[in-house]
């Protein structure tokens, strides 16, 4: 009974061996082959890590580990700003930690443009580019596009004023364009895209070169300011615009008639007879 069952014990570890030995095989060929098809694959489209979010990132939140993960992604299609390094994107020193600066959704690219600069907070600075200033523009409801402005959205800002101490003889006011495609970087206290809804703001914050701080500042001092709300796909180039009453009426250019002055004539008046005749001589005053 004894020699019945350890026969029956050592066949079966055989067994168990040889089932292990060939799942092994069967491992390792199927590995192999993925191997293979993958080589093959990059073969034809060449890849490369990029890192994207694994869930959604809103505005000021801090990049950690956990927040993303790599893809393979074409080589020839890589996002401009993409990151391929991950030491690069997240860093366990807390002084260098990225922060968002624009909302993401799950498996987006992380891009340069959307995340701030290590250890950089995500205030307006972290927004502004090389050369360029910040500006608050006072807004109302007329004025502001009913409270439909977003922080990234582009305006053109008209100017209304009266001219008649810089022109003479201009009188009323006009309405001109001073600025085509602004960008907006903050509406009132708020830098975030992630605005549900329409806000009535008081103050826009626009991101404009140091002689386009000057122009405005005088505009908001001598008049009042419109903001035009730009569509994201126009990239027009808008002409001069200026309007004044009369062109706002259709009446056309106020023209001046000048009477024409008609020549002086001088004369004497000499009696010959019974008749008096006038005589041009040249006028002397």
């Amino acid at each position: 009974m004894r020699a019945v069952f350890g026969l029956v014990l050592v066949i079966g570890v055989a067994l168990a061996g040889g089932a292990v030995y060939m799942a092994k095989n069967y491992i390792s060929d199927y590995q192999q082959a993925l191997a293979q098809e993958r080589s093959a694959r990059e073969a034809v489209v060449p890849t490369t890590d990029v890192y994207v979010a694994t869930g959604p990132l809103r505005y000021g939140e801090q990049l950690k580990k956990d927040s993303v993960r790599k893809v393979r992604w074409p080589l020839n299609a890589i996002p401009e700003g993409a990151f391929t390094n991950l030491e690069d994107l997240v860093s366990d020193d807390p002084a260098k930690t990225r922060v968002v600066l624009r909302a993401m959704e799950k498996d987006e690219a992380i891009l340069a443009v959307k995340v701030t600069k290590p250890g950089q907070g995500a205030g307006l600075t972290s927004q502004l580019e090389r050369g360029m200033r910040a500006f608050a523009i006072r807004v109302d409801v007329s004025s502001g596009v009913s409270g439909f402005l977003r922080p990234g959205d582009r305006v053109d800002v008209y100017w209304t004023g009266s001219i008649s101490d810089a022109v003479k003889g201009a009188r009323g006011e006009v309405t001109r364009l001073i600025e085509s495609g602004v960008q907006l970087i903050a509406v009132d206290q708020t830098a975030s895209e992630d605005v549900d809804g329409a806000t009535i703001a008081r103050t826009v914050t626009v991101s404009v070169r140091p002689e386009q701080v000057a122009a405005l500042a005088q505009a908001q001092t001598s008049g009042r300011l419109a903001l035009a709300l730009v569509g994201v796909e126009d990239d027009t180039i808008v002409d001069p615009i200026e309007v004044d009453q009369r062109a706002l009426l259709g009446l056309g250019e106020e023209v001046e008639t000048v009477e024409a002055k008609q020549p002086e004539v001088c004369t004497i008046r000499t009696r010959r007879g019974s008749e008096v005749v006038e005589i041009q001589i040249p006028c002397t005053n």
